[in-house]
This record gives structure tokens, sequence and C-alpha cells, in this order.
């Protein structure tokens, strides 16, 4: 039994900015930020996820010396790893697709598995509705993070948002997380209020909207609440730190947490990743909590 699995690629990553004029690749995709994130928080964190042959032993190494349990990963013969390259310009990102790894197949997650949450999380649409409809059977929570099913790419892999409702896996979730932009492409609807309403309205019991530094938006027992972000020492790099959110939050949340609570530690991790460049800087659970304890009290 774990705490917390995240489904979904993980990523090679070229990050460059302003403020990193050396880009050099870095370990990225959900599986990487959302399972560090929650390890910090003491959760027992595992992955389904997919490789390519150039996957580096280096990152298999990383992860498992941070306690994420590395079962349910394969790498496929003769396949490369998913591979953006990601810049930044007025905090604004583009997004360019190198490389794509197979996606990930029902018959890849184990039946004998089982975990207090799933967290459905696809860069770049390597997950089917049946997958879901497999991974609903194996929690009582599951999560999802729509990121990947928004994007389509061109044939130079430039990513734009295209719009998507797939009713039939919006109404598996529990959990709904993402950013403003990507709720606008599953709802159709710009009024952010409106836009979380009609996703709850899917049956999910919780919706969150992270929004950069202007924190974040969480709905849940009919009620909205601003959520501020937490002030980090420096921002080096904004990548991972939605993933991050979520994983902090999901690990307070199956510990039976108030979902308000869930959401400060969600913005205190996520103001220490982006102090580093990729997933260089995760608070530790205490300096995590006393993050979120500065903003708890303010909303």
């Amino acid at each position: 039994m774990f705490d917390l699995v995240t489904v979904g690629h993980f990523a090679i990553d070229l990050i460059s900015s302003p403020k990193i004029t050396t880009p050099k690749p870095a370990l990225g995709g959900s599986p990487t930020y959302v399972s560090v994130a929650a390890r910090k928080m003491d959760t027992k964190v595992s992955v389904i996820s997919k490789v390519g042959e150039d996957f580096s032993g280096k990152y298999v190494s990383w992860l498992e010396a941070n306690g994420v349990d590395l079962s349910g990963l394969k790498r496929v013969k003769g396949a490369s790893t998913t591979r953006f390259i990601l810049k930044y310009a007025n905090w604004k990102r583009q997004l360019q697709l190198k490389s794509r790894a197979p996606p990930i197949l029902p018959e890849d997650v184990p039946a004998s598995l089982r975990a207090k949450a799933i967290h459905v999380a696809p860069i770049a649409n390597e997950i089917s509705p049946n997958l879901v409809d497999k991974l609903r059977k194996l929690t009582n929570v599951l999560s999802l993070d729509p990121q990947g099913f928004v994007r389509e790419f061109d044939a130079k892999g430039s990513m734009r948002l295209k719009r998507w409702d797939d009713k039939h896996v919006l109404e598996q979730i529990d959990l709904y997380k993402s950013s403003s932009s990507e709720i606008r492409m599953v709802t159709g609807l710009a009024d952010l209020r409106l836009a979380m309403e009609k996703v709850h309205d899917y049956g999910m019991k919780i919706v969150v909207v992270t929004r950069g530094m202007k924190g974040s938006k969480l709905f849940f027992g009919g009620k909205f609440y601003d959520i501020p972000a937490c002030k980090s020492r420096i921002i080096r790099d904004p990548t991972g730190a939605g993933d991050a959110f979520i994983g902090a939050f999901l690990a307070e949340y199956v510990r039976g947490k108030d979902p308000v609570w869930c959401a400060c530690v969600g913005a205190a991790s996520a103001s220490f990743v982006v102090e580093g460049v990729g997933p260089e800087v995760f608070g530790e659970k205490e300096e995590i909590y006393g993050r979120a304890n500065q903003i708890y009290g303010k909303i």
C-alpha cells in the first residue's frame, strides 16, 4: 500500500530563461516533482511511467536516493524518453517536444497495486481513458492534472493548448488540479469561478487552480478559498512548481487534513522548488510547515 502513486511520463528538460543562460538537461516530468515533494512530507510514494534507453542511471539513482519507489518504471528498448525544451521570458513559457516515450497502457499497471491516492498526470498525451478506468478501481482518491490532455504539438514539436473535455474521464476524478489556462481548455469558460464550479459538477470533491505568484484558488464544500503564494528566498525557475504543490497537497490530504491546510502546504512546497533550476531544491518537512503556517492564518 502506497500513500501516493503518480502516473505519467518522466521527462528530460532543457530549461532556459534570462536567469539560466547555460541550459543543461534536467530530470523533469510530473512523477519527479510530485513524488519528491510528497516524499519530503514522509509519505510512501511510487510511480507508473515509461522511459527510453537514454534515461540515465544517475536519474534512477537520484530518485531512489530521494525515496521514490521505481518498481513501476519501465525502460523501453529502442525508445526515447520524453524530452522538452522549455524557454521562459517574462514568466511565460514556450514548450517544444523533442521526443516522446511510448504510451502507458492498462497492462503496465499491476493489478495488485493499491494506493491511498493516485495522481493522473500526463505531460504529452501518454494516458488513455482505459488506463484511467483501471486506476479508478485501485484507489479511493483519484487525482487529475489534465495538462497532457490539453496539449497538442505540431510537426516541429511546438505546443499549443487545445480544448479537452472527456466526460468519461472527468466523472471518475475526486480531486482536480490545473493552471487557470488549462481549466479554460477543459471547460471553455474564461471566468475562473464558473470554470471551477463546472469542473466540480462532474462530481469532484475538490478543485484547485494554481496561478503562480498570484497564489491558488481552492473550491470544496460549496466555498471558494484564496490561497496566497508563499514567499521564496529567490525565484530561479518555475518548472515543476504546480506538481510540487499537488504532491505536498495530496501527502497531507491522505492523512485526513483540512483541504485549506493541504493547499497551504502545497504552496509552501512550490515556494521551495522555484528556488532551484529543475528538481534541485525541495524543502524539508518542518521548513514547509513553517512557510505553510505563515499563510494559513491569513485565509
